[in-house]
């Protein structure tokens, strides 16, 4: 059976996208830590661990993650952005990407954002504009 992600991959499930390419999808965490905050993921592996993922695989997803992480840094102002891989909720490998002032920004334990869809659709706008230009 699909993971959620494969399935907002495929487009069955929405998304806010930020950009695509055929191995590679990124998009908009639902419940983000800061404005801007991506997840990016392979379309067609469902490894849960990223240590799991064949070399190709694997550096494939960091160089798609390092254009997404430039456009996301172009489209929200930021001082960094910052890189976790923790899987332990979703059995897919996937990168966050948070656009950070601090290091504080990084921390899974405080609350998240509440945005509206409104807001989620300019944001990842901006973002996929950005993607575009690389």
């Amino acid at each position: 059976m699909a993971t959620i992600f494969s399935r907002i991959a495929a487009g069955e499930i929405p998304s806010w996208k930020v950009a695509e390419n055929e191995d590679f999808y990124a998009f908009l965490d639902i419940s983000p830590l800061a404005k801007g905050h991506t997840l990016v993921i392979p379309r067609h592996v469902e490894a849960d661990y990223i240590f799991d993922l064949d070399e190709k695989t694997y550096e494939g997803l960091t160089a798609f993650a390092r254009k997404v992480a430039i456009a996301l840094k172009a489209a929200i102002p930021c001082k960094r952005i910052g890189v976790a891989v923790l899987g332990m909720e979703v059995p897919h490998t996937h990168i966050h990407l948070v656009p950070l002032q601090s290091e504080a920004d990084l921390d899974f334990r405080k609350e998240k954002l509440s945005l509206s869809p409104e807001e989620m659709k300019s944001i990842a706008d901006s973002i996929l504009s950005e993607y575009e230009k690389l």
